[in-house]
């Protein structure tokens, strides 16, 4: 057989060339030239469909097309079934991406186990480890006993050509591949993990999945700045993109669905670290929250919205003089640039200047937030590590801050509020709007506030006071800032 043909495309502008170049002549990018495969596209059609391409695609009437309603395979993991919109689709693609030690594999040996308990075969194809260390990666998580210790092959493999031809072979309902950076194609002569080698991979198991009917689960890892390593058309490709996420030091991790063709992208699946595996967390409203003692400055409950899911996380600030010439902002799991924002509207909206300060911010857990409904809850944290006076216990506080000092609405206030009320929080401090107001929450006194001054009067003064008296009370608390500034 011939070998197939290859070109350099640049993934700047698409240019070919023959040969390697350091740099493209169309476009001047450097570095920007992949070798890929001269598909041919009536062949590459014809396994994609699972049918002769002299067939072809004949246009059919909206109202007379198929119902496009697939069945779904579960896992047996409510979690990842919540953010895969049901279960696994026969026939699709997905990804799964995490950064190295998160436990990806570990669930996906799970999940594999759950697929086999509900009478499925399953296809492990491994390139990172022997098929021993699966082995006892199963063991460990005591799958061996069950119906994963038959139901589950395990094969180590990382050429692709060959991980097609043993699943055609076999036939499983669900086949793994850990992972893409991994697998090689015999055609291209670029090492494994390289854009062209994961490319051609992605296309070959897509064409698997599509035309024989098989779920096919990728196992990607990301770079250092966040993103699924390899080409972006590799997220293109597949059906489902999923991120597993959290601190590998930390016991908790999210999932959530950063694309999916059969389901919503607003899920996300809460699991806890064990020695058995990952467990789904009981109640995910509460797993982000740290117990304290008493009641501590730069501590503020806010109640977000991931999907249809509410989960409070607590925000910490810390507030120091600075010891040299520019100060410090740090943030943890929360938006840097939003820090810097809320800092410098503090100080010209709201009275709080924190020019001359370190800034330090968290979120408790290791769960990362970007919704602008953690602004006022951040802004409140920061005044209060300033003031060093703890905002009220059994507060929670929730609203987006403007560049004018104004407070505004977030979606789904009564659900996270009456989440914040089943958990025993009994105040919240939330922007006043009048066009969608909701209604009285059971067991929780909403305090609205209008500015960001307001709001920072309310949070720091005795929650019995009223409105005015709040405000004069806040401006007689003594400022740290000016009893340690310097002559």
């Amino acid at each position: 057989m011939a070998r197939p043909q290859s070109r350099f495309v640049c993934q700047t502008c698409g240019d070919v060339s023959l040969r390697w170049e350091g740099q493209c002549r169309a476009c001047g990018t450097w570095n920007s030239l992949v070798e890929t495969l001269v598909r041919d596209p009536a062949r590459r059609a014809s396994a994609a469909s699972g049918r002769p391409s002299r067939d072809g695609a004949q246009p059919t009437s909206l109202r007379d097309v198929a119902d496009g309603d697939l069945p779904r395979r579960r896992v047996g993991i409510g979690e990842l079934d919540r953010v895969l919109g049901g279960g696994l689709v026969p026939g699709s693609l997905v990804l799964l991406g995490g950064e190295p030690g998160i436990g990806k594999s570990t669930l996906l040996l799970q999940a594999a186990a759950g697929v086999a308990s509900g009478g499925g075969s399953v296809l492990y194809a491994t390139g990172e480890e022997s098929a021993g260390q699966v082995r006892l990666r199963a063991s460990r998580l005591g799958l061996l006993d069950g119906p994963a210790g038959t139901g589950v092959r395990v094969v180590a493999e990382s050429n692709v050509g060959r991980i097609v031809e043993l699943a055609r072979a076999a036939t499983p309902d669900l086949l793994v591949v850990d992972s893409i950076q991994t697998a090689v194609v015999d055609d291209l002569d670029g090492a494994a993990g390289s854009v062209g080698q994961v490319r051609e991979s992605a296309l070959r198991l897509m064409e698997l999945a599509k035309g024989d009917g098989v779920t096919v689960v990728l196992v990607g890892h990301v770079t250092k700045e966040g993103s699924i390593a390899g080409p972006k058309t590799l997220e293109h490709l597949v059906d489902a993109v999923l991120n597993l996420e959290g601190d590998r030091y930390a016991a908790l991790r999210l999932l959530r669905a950063a694309k999916n063709r059969f389901g919503s992208t607003e899920e996300v699946g809460v699991f806890e670290m064990r020695e058995v595996g990952m467990s789904e967390v009981a109640d995910p409203g509460r797993a982000f929250l740290v117990e304290h003692d008493g009641a501590a400055p730069g501590s503020v409950v806010a109640p977000t919205l991931e999907g249809s899911r509410p989960l409070l996380v607590e925000v910490q600030a810390l507030v120091a003089p600075t010891a040299y010439g520019n100060p410090v902002r740090r943030a943890s799991g929360i938006e840097p640039n939003r820090l810097a924002l809320l800092v410098a509207v503090l100080g010209r909206r709201a009275g709080v200047g924190l020019g001359a300060h370190d800034v330090y911010a968290n979120l408790a857990g290791g769960l990362s937030v970007a919704e602008p409904g953690l602004d006022l809850p951040l802004a409140l944290a920061l005044a209060s590590s300033l003031r060093d006076r703890p905002v009220a216990p059994g507060t929670v506080a929730i609203g987006e801050v403007g560049l004018l000092g104004e407070l505004r609405p977030v979606s789904g206030l009564e659900r996270r509020l009456g989440e914040a009320a089943r958990l025993g929080f009994r105040r919240a401090i939330a922007p006043l709007d009048a066009r969608r107001d909701v209604g009285p929450v059971p067991g929780m006194e909403v305090v609205r506030a209008t500015t960001l001054r307001d709001a920072v009067a309310l949070a720091l003064a005795t929650p019995a006071m009223p409105g005015p008296e709040a405000a004069a009370a806040l401006r007689e608390l003594p400022d740290p800032a000016r009893s340690s500034r310097r002559c």
